[in-house]
């Protein structure tokens, strides 16, 4: 590893810091500031973290973190997603067996209920 990169690695506990710095204040601002307007907090709550976000991008955990992202984006572009026809069709199979199994439960519990009343008297 270069020199230069292991620089950008060891300063990576600062960057970290910072972001946590920044959450913290914000949190902080935003109960100081109760009586503001939300749509004002919420704004702000948004720019900060857009600020920690790009902060937090340049560590290395967080450039790892964005390449997963980009990698899963990819991904979820390939899968082939079922029609609304078979969508519809699975669904009404999963009511139905849920529907079947909880009347099976139910009847082996009431057996074992008569079983039990008839057994304890």
């Amino acid at each position: 590893m270069s020199s230069a990169s292991e620089a950008k690695h060891t300063l990576d506990w600062l960057k970290w810091l910072v972001v946590v710095a920044l959450v913290a204040a914000g949190i902080y601002l935003n109960m100081e500031y109760a009586l503001t307007s939300l749509l004002v907090r919420a704004l702000a709550g948004v720019a900060l973290a857009g600020v920690c976000a790009a902060i937090a991008l340049q560590t290395a955990a967080g450039r790892s973190v964005w390449e997963l992202a980009k990698e899963a984006r990819i991904e979820i572009r390939r899968v082939v997603w079922p029609t609304r026809q078979e969508t519809t069709q699975t669904t009404l199979i999963v009511v139905v067996m849920v529907i079947l199994v909880a009347l099976v439960l139910w009847m082996i519990d009431s057996g074992l209920s008569y079983i039990v009343s008839i057994t304890i008297g």
